[in-house]
């Protein structure tokens, strides 16, 4: 039984994955560094800050310190907050989709790789961040997805914040990577794919259901993804 959607955030709610890219490229690109666009779809999206500047300096063999490493996530955070606060648009259908949720009472939550700051300037502008109760984001983990810690830790949020007890597999988890499909069936939740950035046939792989646009489902449709294996 539905009880509860949890929502992915970059490349789900606000079409910022190209932003996220796009900032890091400036400040690898001071540091004589370039990551194809298609090497960071294919390899690094999904990834924390962190994960994706350690993963960068050990695949270009760069030897930054820990120091540098630092300083590359403070200049990637202030060049992505400069660009989100006008390059960031809610993505289509997301805003009418959570809106038919909280009108029915669901409690949503957000788990993200993202930082707080970052989500937080690309919700102020939508109308809807208040339906989100619970939010998880990158400072709340020791490990991104696919592990599962993050879905963990926000139906746990979630059940505190309730105060009844929601299982697992009442939760549907909206994902736009196989990463964070990944995670969610790690935790147990039903899986809905959203094709912002893979195609229908890669998410099929890793979700119980694949849609171009989350308000072309009803309530009605996601109560039957959650009962079973799919519409």
């Amino acid at each position: 039984m539905l009880k509860a959607v949890i929502f992915d955030f970059d490349g789900v709610v606000a079409d910022s994955e190209r932003l996220h890219y796009k900032a890091l490229n400036q400040v690898f690109a001071a540091k004589g560094v370039h990551v194809p666009e298609q090497v960071h779809w294919q390899k690094y999206l999904g990834y924390t800050d962190l994960e994706n500047v350690l993963a960068v300096n050990d695949d270009y063999k760069m030897n930054w310190s820990s120091q540098e490493i630092q300083q590359i996530i403070e200049l990637k955070t202030a060049q992505f907050h400069a660009l989100a606060r006008t390059e960031a648009p809610i993505i289509d259908g997301v805003e009418e989709f959570v809106e038919m949720l909280s009108d029915h009472g669901y409690p949503l939550a957000i788990c993200s790789g993202a930082m707080r700051e970052d989500i937080r300037i690309m919700l102020e502008h939508s109308g809807f961040a208040s339906a989100f109760s619970v939010m998880v984001t990158a400072e709340d983990v020791e490990k991104g997805k696919p592990d599962p810690q993050g879905y963990i830790l926000a139906l746990k949020r979630l059940n505190d914040k309730v105060g009844r007890k929601i299982e697992a597999s009442s939760c549907i988890v909206i994902e736009d990577s196989h990463w964070g499909l990944q995670a969610a069936a790690a935790a147990g939740m039903r899986r809905i794919g959203v094709t912002n950035t893979y195609p229908r046939e890669h998410l099929a792989q890793f979700a119980d259901f694949v849609i171009d646009r989350l308000d072309k489902l009803a309530i009605s449709d996601l109560k039957k993804i959650c009962n079973s294996n799919g519409l």
